[in-house]
């Protein structure tokens, strides 16, 4: 029996209204119950018992899966081994599952069915998307960043990204496990953390960005108060009770109740923080994190899209620039000031994620940055299999500002 998206829509709604009309929670109502109720409904809404079997199969389960979650999408964001889910319009659906994207066979009934369930994830999470506002960051309950486009800004959307977190927290030991790191590197990288060195991560879209942030955050001594900014709130931090996270938001439908995140790092300032962790710059609030980074909140963490540590300076001198009226130089002076650390991310052809650099910036002089190169990851082979076989070496550099170390007291390991 055919069924149209109108019948399935129709017969969704009607369930819930009986539901609503029960005082049923939805949470606390078995699967069989609503299952029960959506039998009954289509019952009456085709005006027959003659229903097969896969019918009603395909009916009761779309009204559980409207009815909890995120519809045809619902078992992959619950399924562990896929790390991101892209969703092309309704009827294509890529997923990342092993470090690899490939096509599946899902699909929406719809677009309107599609923009059905993007509106049930910005609600959850006291955000909009709509023809006046397209474009909405957002997140699962379980953590999971969502970016959403809608039509006609996207032309073949809406447009869904989901990048999933994993459920345990990700510290130094499993960028370890994952090659990803060194012992040599992680040792420096504990302690030039415990000696609030100003450390910036950065890398390409998909390299790991987050995940190493939020491994560094791990280090960071239990006894500080640390508040993290971010668009969206992915950082896993729980090692600090003195711990604020604050979200930025977006514009409602009047244009009003912006909180963005150069508003929030002034905030932060005000609340006597000792470290302050940005999730990631993307443009004027650049200047406010280097200048809480400079009037001493050191050891404060921070990540930005770049394809290597020097782009990555250039990248924040245009995100300053973009909403001040310093000189180029004065800028630059800044970020050599603020900054001390860049750790420098990659992913390679073999979907790995790598740290391909650790470098230190000395200071800015005769317009040019100096950078001390401290770690750099050396390709010896490519195997068979497209495995890549490489590692992150300890260069024969010595780090110029020790200054810290002996501050703090910590012994600079690793170097």
């Amino acid at each position: 029996m055919e069924i149209t998206y109108e019948i399935l829509d129709q017969v969704l709604k009607q369930s819930r209204h009986r539901l609503e009309n029960e005082k049923k929670i939805i949470g606390n109502v078995d699967d069989t119950y609503i299952k029960d109720i959506a039998f009954e409904v289509l019952k009456s809404v085709l005006g027959t018992d003659n229903i097969d079997v896969d019918t009603r199969l395909k009916v009761c389960n779309y009204v559980i899966s409207n009815t909890r979650g995120l519809g045809p999408i619902e078992d992959i964001v619950n399924d562990k081994s896929v790390t991101e889910i892209m969703i092309n319009g309704p009827d294509t659906i890529f997923i990342e599952q092993n470090g690899r994207l490939k096509l599946t066979d899902l699909k929406f009934d719809s677009r309107e069915h599609l923009e059905d369930i993007v509106q049930r994830i910005v609600a959850k999470v006291n955000r909009t998307v709509d023809a006046a506002n397209p474009v909405c960051d957002a997140r699962l309950l379980d953590g999971s960043r969502v970016n959403i486009v809608l039509y006609p800004i996207a032309l073949n959307g809406p447009i869904v990204t989901i990048r999933k977190f994993p459920e345990k927290v990700i510290g130094i030991q499993d960028l370890l496990n994952w090659n990803s790191i060194t012992p040599e590197a992680a040792d420096f990288l504990e302690s030039a953390v415990r000696a609030r060195y100003n450390i910036f991560v950065s890398g390409g879209t998909g390299s790991g960005k987050t995940t190493f942030l939020n491994a560094l955050s791990g280090l960071i001594p239990s006894d500080e108060r640390i508040i993290t900014i971010e668009d969206s709130a992915e950082l896993q931090i729980k090692t600090i009770k003195n711990l604020v996270s604050l979200e930025t938001r977006n514009k409602n439908a009047e244009g009003k109740g912006e909180i963005s995140m150069k508003s929030l790092i002034k905030s932060a300032l005000r609340m006597r923080p000792d470290r302050i962790i940005v999730g990631e710059v993307r443009g004027a609030e650049a200047l406010d994190m280097l200048q809480a980074m400079n009037t001493g909140h050191d050891g404060s963490l921070s990540t930005g899209h770049a394809n290597n540590s020097k782009d990555m300076l250039s990248r924040l001198e245009t995100m300053v620039l973009s909403d001040s009226q310093f000189t180029v130089d004065s800028i630059r002076q800044q970020i050599a000031s603020a900054i001390e650390i860049i750790i420098h991310l990659g992913r390679l052809s073999d979907k790995s994620r790598r740290t391909l650099s650790i470098d230190e910036l000395i200071t800015y002089e005769n317009g040019e940055y100096k950078m001390n190169r401290l770690f750099e990851f050396h390709r010896e082979k490519e195997l068979k299999n497209d495995r890549i076989v490489g590692k992150l070496e300890r260069t024969n550099n010595a780090m110029a500002q020790t200054h810290k170390f002996e501050i703090m007291g910590v012994e600079c390991k690793g170097l």
